[in-house]
C-alpha cells in the first residue's frame, strides 16, 4: 500500500507471495475492497499450502458480508480468519460487517489507541484496528504450538474467544476473542 493507503490487486499478490516464499507464520490484513479476483483468490490459497494464517478485516461498511462480500475477508481458504469490530461495551461496532457464516470472530476495533507518527498517540476505529488483535492472539499461540494448521488456529480462535450476546448471528461463532 501506499502512505495515503492505497494499492492494487497485483501488489497485494506480489505481497502475498513475497511473504509466502520468506515463511512468515501470519499475514494480518487490514486493507480489503474491490471485487472478488480469483489470481488473490490463489495466493491466498498458496499462502494456506505453505501453513500460514492470513487475518483479514472483515470491512467497515455495516454490511453483511454473507449477501455482499467483501475481499480479501470473503475468500473462502482455510487460513483465512474474517474479523468484525466491537466496541468497549461488547457491542458490534455500527461500522462492521458482520457475516453469519463468513466472519469468523471479532476483537475490540472501535476507538482504540494506537500510535501515529513522529511518536504520537490518536483513537482510531474500524476492522483494521480489530484484526491486528486476533494476529496477536495467534502470534502468541504460534509461538507455544507452531506445528498447528492455519484451520487448526481459526477453530482455536473461535472455540477459546468469549461468547457476545450481540454477535449472536453475526458471526460464525458469536464470539469476541479472548
Amino acid at each position: 500500500l501506499t502512505d495515503s493507503g492505497s494499492g492494487t490487486t497485483e501488489a497485494a499478490i506480489k505481497s502475498i507471495d513475497y511473504a509466502t516464499s520468506i515463511g512468515v507464520d501470519l499475514m494480518s490484513n487490514s486493507w480489503g475492497g474491490g471485487g472478488r479476483s480469483e489470481a488473490l483468490n490463489e495466493a491466498i490459497e498458496r499462502a494456506n499450502e505453505a501453513g500460514i494464517v492470513f487475518t483479514a478485516a472483515a470491512g467497515n461498511s455495516s454490511t453483511d458480508n454473507d449477501s455482499r462480500p467483501h475481499y480479501p475477508s470473503n475468500y473462502n481458504v482455510d487460513n483465512v480468519i474474517s474479523v468484525a469490530a466491537t466496541t468497549a461495551a461488547d457491542e458490534l461496532a455500527s461500522f462492521s460487517c458482520f457475516g453469519r457464516s463468513t466472519v469468523h470472530i471479532a476483537a475490540p476495533g472501535h476507538e482504540i489507541l494506537s500510535t501515529t507518527k513522529n511518536g504520537g498517540y490518536a483513537s482510531f476505529s474500524g476492522t483494521s484496528m480489530a484484526t491486528p488483535h486476533v494476529s496477536g492472539v495467534i502470534g502468541l499461540l504460534l509461538s507455544q504450538n507452531k506445528d498447528l494448521t492455519p484451520l487448526e488456529i481459526r477453530n482455536k480462535v473461535m472455540v477459546t474467544s468469549d461468547p457476545v450476546a450481540a454477535l449472536r448471528g453475526k458471526t460464525v461463532n458469536s464470539g469476541r476473542i479472548n
